[in-house]
């Protein structure tokens, strides 16, 4: 069963070539093998899920090298967790860029799989220069992803994205030489054991580069001051891509977790509160000044990054003071925080990125600006994008208003948990007002309303939300319900694996062995 671990980088990895080469000028027909390709790609993270259910984690060894030698995929709670997450993504996505937003530009599905491998690999993967592969693999998708369909304002955010993470690259690749020329190892698991015998001398290399590989993934986070690029980039995007890329932003943090956490635990906590405090601050003020509802969504992101690393800070620090390496009641509330409030913020976050390119295409030329007129929407878009702001701020009853309990919950105990509290439940007034303007400005300021100037309605030409579009956010809206009446086995599943993921030693234990080299459970 083990062998399964490979499949979902092999999947992807395979369908994109045969699309490019056999189906190269049959939309229809990529459309039908992208989505089949992706359905079995969410199948293999949910057999993925039940085999990492047992709490032991698994390694593939390609070539049948032992680690720290060869090259070694680990499957472990955390891994299928996100595997799943982003299989449901990427298949509601597949689905709703085949209603048509595939049409504006060639290529769409095979840069769509090349960026499943890149995310699968990244989850997978358990050394870091092959994180880095994998990093480059679904950064060099996203690049072809966000440029699709073209237009001037799509050039000018991926120009700037192209070279904002060419720099990241070269800062991963200066941090891996740093970390091999000290430790002589870049397995992750490795790398936690040498961490701890580095002479006192190397020490502050060893720093260095264990710091410049955490700037990265803050970077891929979006956590502030390192979050300029989203706003720009997001909003530009199409909506599928931007859609998409709710996930890559959650590889920042589950980079933050499975290297830091288990090699460097003293590291990060110090600076993640400070970035996530700040996230809160300039994400909400950034949501009340947005002209644009992919804008506000945009920063409405680095908000719910805000939360996200102030829990993983508090995390950190729980796991890092308990020398045996099991973490303390704190560290399991906040892991389980921050695994609900990221799975919670990715398909919120998706579903609003999806209706504002349908409520774009439906207002002409005025697209998604936050300026009244333009034809009514109607009732459906209308309840939707109420239900998925209402989960996306936080607001009862949905899954966003848990998700802050729970953050709440597990910094109860922090010592800065007065200016926590505070920016939490503070940030999130400018952030309401700001979904509350943008809904009252596009769904009852339209075409006819009382004080609408007729000039301001837009052509008569537009293209008024499609079935297919308005099924997919259902579908994650629905699935934002779903985390809400299921929290309780939900959160249970997530505990186990915040549990897990403290455990150092056992994953240390199950990637590099027995003397021989031999892990729990390895395949070849």
């Amino acid at each position: 069963m083990t062998g399964l671990i490979v499949l979902p980088i092999l999947l992807p990895a395979l369908v994109a070539p045969f699309l490019i080469l056999a189906l190269g000028y049959d939309l229809r027909a990529q459309r039908i093998a992208s989505i089949g390709a992706t359905l079995l790609f969410l199948a293999l993270a949910a057999m993925l899920y039940g085999l990492a259910g047992d709490g032991t984690p698994r390694t593939y060894r390609l070539g049948d090298w032992p680690a720290p030698f060869g090259i070694v995929l680990v499957l472990d709670r955390l891994a299928a967790t996100m595997l799943v997450l982003t299989g449901v993504l990427a298949s509601v996505v597949v689905v709703h860029a085949a209603a048509g937003w595939d049409a504006r530009g060639r290529h769409f599905h095979p840069l769509f799989q090349f960026q499943l491998m890149g995310l699968a690999g990244a989850f997978l993967t358990g050394d870091v220069f092959n994180l880095f592969v994998f990093f480059e693999v679904m950064l060099i998708a996203s690049y072809g992803l966000m440029l699709h369909g073209g237009g001037a304002e799509r050039m000018k955010a991926g120009f700037q994205y192209v070279a904002l993470n060419l720099v990241a690259s070269t800062l991963f690749l200066f941090a891996v030489g740093l970390l091999y020329a000290v430790t002589g190892t870049l397995n992750i698991a490795d790398l936690a054991v040498k961490a701890t015998q580095v002479p006192a001398g190397d020490r502050a290399l060893l720093t260095v580069g264990a710091a410049l590989l955490a700037m990265v993934f803050a970077l891929k986070a979006a956590a502030v001051p390192l979050h300029w690029w989203l706003p720009a980039a997001y909003p530009a995007a199409s909506a599928p891509a931007a859609a998409l890329f709710m996930v890559m932003t959650k590889v920042g943090i589950y980079a933050l977790i499975r290297v830091h956490g288990l090699a460097f635990p003293d590291l990060a906590a110090p600076w993640l509160t400070a970035a996530g405090l700040l996230g809160l601050a300039i994400g909400a003020i950034g949501a009340l000044a947005a002209r644009r509802l992919a804008e506000l969504v945009a920063y409405g992101v680095v908000w719910s990054m805000g939360g996200l690393l102030v829990a993983l800070a508090v995390m950190g620090a729980a796991s890092a003071v308990d020398s045996a390496g099991t973490m303390t009641g704190s560290g399991v509330a906040a892991g389980t925080a921050v695994l609900y409030y990221a799975v919670h913020s990715t398909l919120a976050g998706a579903a609003l990125f999806l209706l504002a390119g349908l409520v774009a295409a439906a207002r002409g030329s005025l697209a998604d600006r936050l300026v009244p007129g333009g034809p009514p929407l109607g009732t459906g878009p209308a309840l939707l994008f109420l239900l998925a702001a209402i989960g996306f701020t936080g607001l009862p009853p949905l899954s966003g208003f848990l998700g802050k309990v729970m953050i709440l919950q597990a910094t109860a105990g922090d010592p800065h948990r007065v200016a926590i509290w505070s920016l939490l439940i503070g940030s999130g007034l400018p952030v309401m007002i700001g979904f509350a303007r943008a809904g009252s400005t596009l769904f009852w300021k339209t075409a006819g309303a009382e004080g609408v100037e007729p000039a301001a309605t837009g052509p008569a030409r537009v293209e008024p939300p499609g079935r297919t579009g308005l099924a997919t956010v259902a579908l994650l809206v629905a699935a934002l319900a779903g985390l809400t009446v299921l929290a309780g086995p939900i959160t249970g599943h997530l505990g186990a694996t915040a549990r897990q993921m403290a455990d150092r030693a056992g994953t240390v234990e199950a990637v590099l062995g027995e003397p021989g080299g031999r892990g729990r459970e390895t395949a070849r």
